[in-house]
């Protein structure tokens, strides 16, 4: 009987212990937020939301069952899902659901009345309506999709009139996608709105100037500033503060910027890596290499490290300065996030080598060119090519990307990379190519001038080819080209270097009439 009792003991102990949901020797792991909300706040806030997991509460009297006691421990020991997990899956649910019906507003509505009424909030024991966190978080979610976050924002704020309050953080979404959808007066107009409803907070101001800020209103965005630091319920944060700093930099007000940056240490309030890069980004856009450098430094030796926007901006900016050995080092360090999802900074290291003047540049801009997928072309990077390798005197690699130029109805409008590529190909004396050349861009609207007819003149001329030289000449006169000066001098060029004199007195007639002076044997020697 003792060791039946305490058999019992612990059974009743550990069936105390399996309704805590804690077992001494096993802990049950927390389970990791999906990877869509990772670090979501609605772990944070509602711990209590969805429907609990039932037990019956523990017995104070030994159970008579000993077998049984044990089986219902085990199914109890069985994985229950969370409620903070079950409240992130059913937000994601429901913004897959939204994202289908993106862009009919009747059909997100419908979505959202059929679905989404659990986001309005509860009521409490005093029958007061609490406000869903969820709705914010649904929010944030949605934020690369702005005018869809507009809708649903708008549904929300519908149903505050039924008694369902709005949140200044709600508020503070809505004025921010207001400004991403381009839309000042709304933004305005919410804005506003939080304010007679006593829900004017730091949020709200800083979704405010943000807005101004997208839509390069730098004016007003100060003017919102200014309010700000008067406001007695709220003051001016770091995301303030950052926003000013963009909104300066992107003036090119670098004065203004600094005076800013100084104004943030003089009131202790603490830089965040934000301000930093927006610091370099500032200085990235004026072209001030030096401070760019210098302040990147100044992050890596202080508390606020550089994190992988850092990285990308500095990228940026040596490709920019054409610093390269700093453009490979800093390439080397994030290649793996840069070649999957960067791959503008993959266009802006080509142009970097493209302008540069280092050996071998052409194999390091095909190793790059082979991380752009086919999908990510670019007009101005297939010109650029094509200058490439016309001053390297690649023309067969010239000719293919002036064929894909063709294909994806690109024209060249630049007269200096017309010439080079008219250059390329009197170097490598590719007459026949040229003439193939100057029709397909005759028919594709590219850049029509002189040099290109002159050039084939020229050409046809040195291998005898008098009479495709002298078509050459209505060629110009179909595209309304007038003869000048060199013209008749290439055929002057021409004829007398074949003995041909009946033309050579018929084109320096030609040039007499029109007032040109005639060549002497000396200046065509």
């Amino acid at each position: 009987m003792k060791r039946v009792f305490k058999i019992s003991d612990s059974a009743a102990q550990s069936e105390l212990l399996s309704n805590l949901h804690w077992h001494p020797s096993k802990p049950i792991p927390l389970i990791p937020v999906l990877s869509t909300l990772a670090k979501s706040s609605l772990y944070r806030f509602y711990g209590d939301t969805g429907v609990p997991t039932k037990h019956p509460p523990p017995s104070n009297k030994f159970p008579n069952n000993i077998i049984g006691l044990f089986i219902d421990k085990l199914s109890q020991l069985e994985p229950q899902p969370k409620p903070n997990e079950e409240l992130t899956r059913k937000v994601i649910q429901l913004r897959d659901e939204l994202v289908k019906s993106a862009g009919c507003l009747e059909e997100v509505v419908s979505v959202l009345e059929e679905k989404g009424d659990w986001l309005l909030g509860s009521c409490d024991s005093q029958g007061v309506v609490r406000p869903h966190r969820a709705f914010s978080e649904l929010l944030k979610i949605l934020k690369s999709s702005p005018k869809l976050a507009m809708e649903v924002f708008n549904w929300k704020r519908k149903k505050a009139e039924q008694g369902y309050p709005m949140t200044s953080e709600e508020y503070a979404s809505g004025i921010t996608f207001a400004g991403r959808t381009k839309n000042v007066d709304l933004a305005v107009e919410l804005f506003a709105e939080a304010a007679s409803k006593q829900l004017k907070t730091s949020s709200t101001y800083n979704a405010l100037m943000s807005s101004y800020m997208y839509n390069g209103f730098a004016d007003k965005c100060q003017s919102v500033f200014r309010n700000f630091k008067r406001e007695q319920n709220c003051s001016p944060s770091i995301v303030t503060y950052n926003i000013l700093i963009s909104v300066f930099g992107r003036l090119m007000l670098v004065d203004h910027m600094e005076a800013t940056f100084q104004e943030v240490q003089n009131l202790n309030i603490s830089p965040n890596t934000s301000t930093y890069n927006n610091l370099i980004a500032a200085y990235i856009t004026a072209w001030m290499w030096d401070s760019m450098e210098r302040t990147f430094h100044l992050m890596k030796a202080g508390l606020v490290k550089p994190d992988i926007n850092t990285y990308l901006l500095m990228l940026r900016g040596y490709a920019h300065s054409g610093k390269l050995d700093k453009l490979e080092e800093i390439y080397q360090m994030i290649k793996n996030h840069v070649d999957d999802k960067e791959i503008q900074l993959i266009r802006a290291m080509i142009s970097a080598y493209c302008r540069s003047s280092v050996k071998h540049r052409t194999k390091r801009i095909e190793e790059l060119l082979r991380l752009i997928p086919e999908n990510e072309y670019r007009p101005w990077l297939n010109v650029l090519l094509i200058k490439l390798y016309a001053q390297e005197n690649d023309l067969e690699s010239m000719e293919n990307f002036i064929d894909e130029a063709f294909e994806r109805k690109t024209a060249v409008l630049s007269l200096g990379l017309m010439r080079c590529i008219i250059t390329s190909y009197f170097q490598n004396n590719a007459v026949d190519k040229l003439a193939n050349f100057v029709k397909r861009a005759e028919c594709a609207g590219w850049r029509i001038c002189k040099s290109l007819y002159h050039c084939k003149m020229v050409m046809y001329g040195s291998q005898k080819r008098l009479e495709e030289m002298e078509n050459v000449l209505n060629e110009m006169d179909n595209v309304k080209l007038d003869y000048t000066k060199k013209t008749f001098l290439i055929l002057y060029k021409a004829y007398s270097m074949y003995g041909n004199r009946h033309k050579v007195e018929k084109v320096v007639g030609l040039m007499c009439k029109r007032g040109y002076i005639i060549p002497s044997e000396e200046y065509l020697s």
